[in-house]
């Protein structure tokens, strides 16, 4: 099982959460924190796999809470999503900067969530999509299109519509194929590119100008 405990300072949203993720056979919730005190203590103490974290909550922010649990010099730091309504730039690189999992929008809708709590189980990040677009259109200095990369072109095409934010759901049913074999896909594009996750896939996209 996959071990989730749930920050926030709205119980409606802690509710919420709880809900989504008892929906899944294989995740529970370990434990709901109303402030950034008191998830830090229970994540300390239960040890979850996963975090859901708020930004602005009372006696100690989400991003300081953040920095505590998984941030730079943490020995046996913890996998973190922060979870908030608030999607200025500032905090996303903060957040990320602090060893952040992933970074979604309350909006974002369940299924994104959950992605988000299985990709951080697997070592990788999930930044809500059009965060992610919004973030990557203000690179810089593009390099060329190589050819030298060893991507099919189905691999291709995947790694466009990664860059232009879309889910693996949203992926598969544009290409008609299984959502496995999306996975499939990527995990083949982050070896062949040595990128961590997907965000780095779409930089790697937006710099060589695959995206119109």
């Amino acid at each position: 099982m996959i071990r989730v405990l749930i920050a926030d300072d709205q119980a409606m949203v802690r509710t919420g959460f709880g809900m989504i993720i008892g929906a899944q056979s294989d995740m529970e919730v370990v434990g709901e924190a109303a402030d950034g005190v008191v998830a830090v203590e229970l994540a300390r103490r239960l040890r979850p796999d996963v975090v859901l974290l708020d930004i602005r909550m009372p006696r100690l922010d989400g991003l300081e809470a953040l920095r505590l649990l998984a941030g730079p010099g943490v020995a046996d730091p913890i996998r973190v999503v922060v979870v908030t309504t608030f999607d200025l730039d500032e905090y996303v690189h903060t957040a990320l900067s602090n060893g952040a999992c992933g970074f979604l929008l309350k909006d974002s809708g369940p299924a994104l969530l959950v992605e988000a709590v299985r990709a951080a189980v697997s070592g990788d990040a999930l930044i809500s999509p059009s965060i992610t677009v919004r973030l990557l259109e203000h690179l810089s200095s593009p390099a060329p299109v190589r050819g030298d990369t060893g991507l099919s072109p189905r691999e291709l095409d995947v790694v466009k519509l990664v860059a232009r934010g879309l889910t693996n759901a949203e992926i598969a049913a544009q290409l008609f194929i299984a959502v496995g074999t999306v996975k499939t896909h990527l995990a083949s594009v982050q070896m062949k590119l040595k990128a961590r996750n997907r965000v780095e896939i779409a930089a790697w996209a937006w710099e060589r100008r695959l995206i119109g």
